[in-house]
């Protein structure tokens, strides 16, 4: 072969030459019955042999012993000569006894009658290849050894359809189903049949598909029908080319964990639920001790102003409205206390279960018509150690709360039973003891409470009421008095659906006490001239002869009309007792305003057997309006009466006769205003007293003279009461101590002195009563 014009010569043993050159390759020769024939350099750097050590030997010398006993060289030829070639894999060994892993391709070479020449073989060294591609066998093995192993997870694949193609050990444990039960079937046959439905599964799969991954919580269910709440990762799988080759889910039954984190944040928001009413019951507590002390001021300055001028009728009715003011002030100071924990509790052991029975009359007085009242006790009730008096007021105020909550009608439920609070409940509750209780549940159905307004239901002054018809201080007083008498309250409430408020009192083993029955107001008459207005003869004959028996002067009409033409005639007339609802063209309302614009001293008292009618709205009497109500007892007529003609029967002079001697005290209240009236008090009941703002100076003055009583606050700046009266006994061993103070005085237990207990605000009489004990 020659060169083309201009290009030197072409050789001709050109392939040869480049054979010999291949060093990545070993080409070798072989005869018909496979002796090497010819050896290039890629042979030599392959396999480790020159050509004189190989050229005549039998190219079965590479060949492993594991090669061997799977065939014969002369078996590996004839496929050749057959097949025209032949391709295959295997170890084989060099020179220095290594091994590498071969390609080997055999080609059959032959001449133009077909006859078998030789062969030629080219040997690649694959060790590289075959190591990583034996990494990656080795790799996958282990990763499916791990998936299957873990337990806690359930891991399985999916088709972008969402069609289960793989199954871990983990997702038999956790979901229930063996790999054969659920390879095949799509996978939202896990979700609950509401998320199924709400297209839950789907949703996950396109925003896996769409941002690579989807991560979610949710309730799952088991093969068995069990709910579970799992923890979900979906992560997408794509292949070299970016198509979605399905999803990789991870499933983590939290359960347990959700369970634990759900208790956790229940505890913590009881335990700042409790810490707040804490905080707040101080604060309460501290301002009705401070309030307590500003109407006691009031109290003594206006019974001392009444002593002076209750002669005079109008400067009389004046003080008694402003003293039926600082009642009402005292009451709300005492709602205030409860909340605070700060009232003094008398608890006896009693069966609420008569206590309850014994109330029925009043919860029924106290609601509407249209409320249903239903008392419900179970059998075998325990026991409970508790203020009656207190816990009467609880349920009065609650029944009214229900009663508000319906104003269409309903009913009213209240429920006793026995109860035991387990570690489980406590655990939501952290200021409660676990241990036995005698529940109390009061039930309505009224329009019910929100959840935001059921979390501040027990905050003082906290009301969904319009102003001036609530003062927030109903459920705060309630929570406060259970709080402090070692119970639990709790408040369930929907809108809609009513409210039950349960309150639970710790169980007292000892055996109770009768109830305190209802003490009966003593039936007292007068003199003053009482004008009745019924126009049913029977029922007007039974006013006038109860009244005449109480020596009351009376007057009678028939109807409104005739009640005016009495009172234009001039007749002297304390007190109007009218029906509501009576026939003719006035109304009994109209003709109570006629009578008041008459005679504005005039007091007005009706009666009625209706709950709506002219003088009632919303379930609430009329402001200023005194009614009642119908059937009433002869003891309920003569007290209202009474009450409203006189309602304030001082008994000053009585007290200032009964005091037997005068008595030496010393006053001690670090409040100027409120020493001065009770000092104006002391010398009004005949007493010697002598009144200071400082405990030091006090005790200045016991040393110095002979003192009867010291009378002492309790809170004070420098020395508080209980010290200051320690030292006072020390120096007159005969002193007579009465501490006086609007705050808790359980902590006067026992002192080495004689000493009494006067809770601020008090009256006159009170005062009068205690320094009588002394004497007697």
């Amino acid at each position: 072969m020659r060169g083309g014009q201009g290009n030197p010569p072409f050789p001709e043993d050109w392939c040869q030459r480049w054979v010999n050159s291949v060093s990545e390759y070993a080409v070798i020769g072989l005869s018909p019955d496979g002796t090497i024939r010819t050896w290039n350099a890629g042979g030599e750097h392959i396999h480790g042999f020159t050509g004189e050590e190989v050229i005549g030997r039998t190219f079965d010398m590479f060949r492993t012993q594991e090669e061997r006993e799977k065939g014969s060289a002369a078996a590996t030829l004839e496929i050749a000569r057959r097949n025209g070639r032949s391709e295959s894999e295997g170890w084989r060994v060099r020179k220095d006894g290594s091994r590498f892993w071969a390609n080997v391709i055999m080609t059959v070479l032959t001449d133009d009658e077909g006859r078998v020449l030789g062969y030629g073989k080219i040997v690649r060294d694959m060790t590289d290849k075959r190591t990583a591609h034996e990494a990656v066998v080795e790799s996958e093995r282990r990763f499916r050894m791990l998936v299957n192993g873990v337990t806690d997870y359930a891991i399985f694949m999916l088709s972008p359809g969402g069609i289960i193609t793989n199954w871990n050990a983990g997702a038999h444990r956790i979901k229930g189903y063996r790999a054969e039960e659920i390879i095949g079937s799509h996978f939202s046959r896990f979700y609950t049949p509401e998320d199924a439905a709400a297209g839950l599964p789907q949703r996950g799969l396109s925003i896996a598909a769409q941002e690579g991954r989807f991560e979610a919580e949710g309730w799952r269910v088991r093969k068995d029908g069990r709910r579970f709440w799992a923890h979900v990762v979906l992560d997408a799988i794509r292949d070299e080319d970016g198509a979605l080759a399905g999803f990789a889910k991870i499933t983590r039954d939290i359960t347990e964990r959700m369970e634990a984190t759900r208790q956790l944040d229940e505890a913590r928001k009881a335990l700042f639920q409790a810490q707040k009413m804490e905080a707040v019951g101080k604060m309460t507590g501290g301002v009705a001790h401070d309030f307590n002390n500003v109407l006691q001021i009031l109290r003594g300055n206006l019974e001392l102003l009444d002593n002076r001028h209750h002669r005079d009728p109008w400067t009389r009715e004046r003080v008694n409205k402003a003293v039926d003011a600082v009642d009402r002030g005292s009451k709300l100071a005492s709602q205030l206390l409860a909340f605070g924990r700060q009232q003094p509790l008398k608890p006896d052991v009693i069966n609420l279960a008569a206590a309850l029975r014994d109330m029925d009359d009043l919860l029924r007085r106290a609601l509407d018509e249209t409320i249903r009242v239903q008392t419900v006790v179970a059998d075998g009730l325990w026991n409970t150690l508790v203020d009656i008096h207190q816990l009467e007021n609880v349920i009065l105020n609650l029944a009214i709360n229900a009663r508000d909550a319906m104003p269409e009608g309903g009913k009213l439920t209240l429920e006793l039973s026995n109860a035991m609070l387990d570690d489980e409940y406590i655990a939501t509750a952290p200021d409660v003891a676990p241990g036995q209780y005698v529940l109390l549940a009061v039930i309505d159905t009224g329009t019910g409470m929100s959840q935001d307004v059921v979390e501040r239901a027990f905050d003082p002054f906290f009301t969904t009421k319009p102003e001036g018809q609530g003062t927030g201080l109903g459920l705060s007083m309630a929570y406060g008095f259970v709080k402090q008498s070692g119970g639990h309250i709790q408040l369930d409430s929907e809108p809609g659906r009513g409210t039950t408020v349960k309150i639970y009192l710790p169980r007292s083993a000892r055996a109770a006490i009768e109830p305190p029955s209802r003490t009966q107001a003593v039936v007292k008459g007068g003199t003053e001239n009482i004008l009745v207005v019924e126009d049913d003869p029977t029922v007007q004959s039974t006013a006038v002869d109860i009244l005449s028996e109480l020596g009351y002067r009376v007057l009678k009409a028939d109807d409104a009309q005739q009640a005016l033409t009495v009172l234009r005639s001039g007749m002297e007339v304390d007190l109007l007792f009218s029906d509501v609802v009576m026939p003719g063209p006035l109304r009994s309302t109209d003709m109570a305003a006629q009578a008041l614009h008459m005679l504005p001293h005039l007091k007005v008292l009706f009666t009625s057997g209706y709950t709506h009618n002219v003088i009632v709205h919303g379930g609430r009497l009329d402001p200023g309006v005194e009614l009642l109500s119908k059937p009433y007892r002869r003891e309920q007529l003569a007290h209202k009466i009474r009450q409203m003609l006189d309602r304030r029967e001082k008994r000053s002079m009585t007290v200032r006769a009964e005091t037997s001697g005068a008595l030496r005290i010393l006053l001690v209240d670090d409040d100027a205003n409120l020493s001065e009236a009770v000092t104006e008090q002391l010398r009004l009941l005949g007493h010697s007293p002598t009144s200071t703002t400082s405990p030091r100076e006090a005790l200045e003055c016991m040393t110095g003279e002979s003192f009867d009583v010291l009378m002492t606050d309790l809170v004070m700046p420098d020395i508080d009461g209980i010290e200051l009266a320690r030292q006072a006994a020390a120096v007159r061993p005969s002193i007579y101590v009465v501490f006086s103070s609007g705050n808790e005085m359980s902590a006067l237990s026992s002192l080495p002195f004689r000493w009494t207990a006067l809770r601020k605000p008090f009256t006159i009489e009170e005062l009068g009563a205690v320094l009588r004990g002394f004497q007697t």
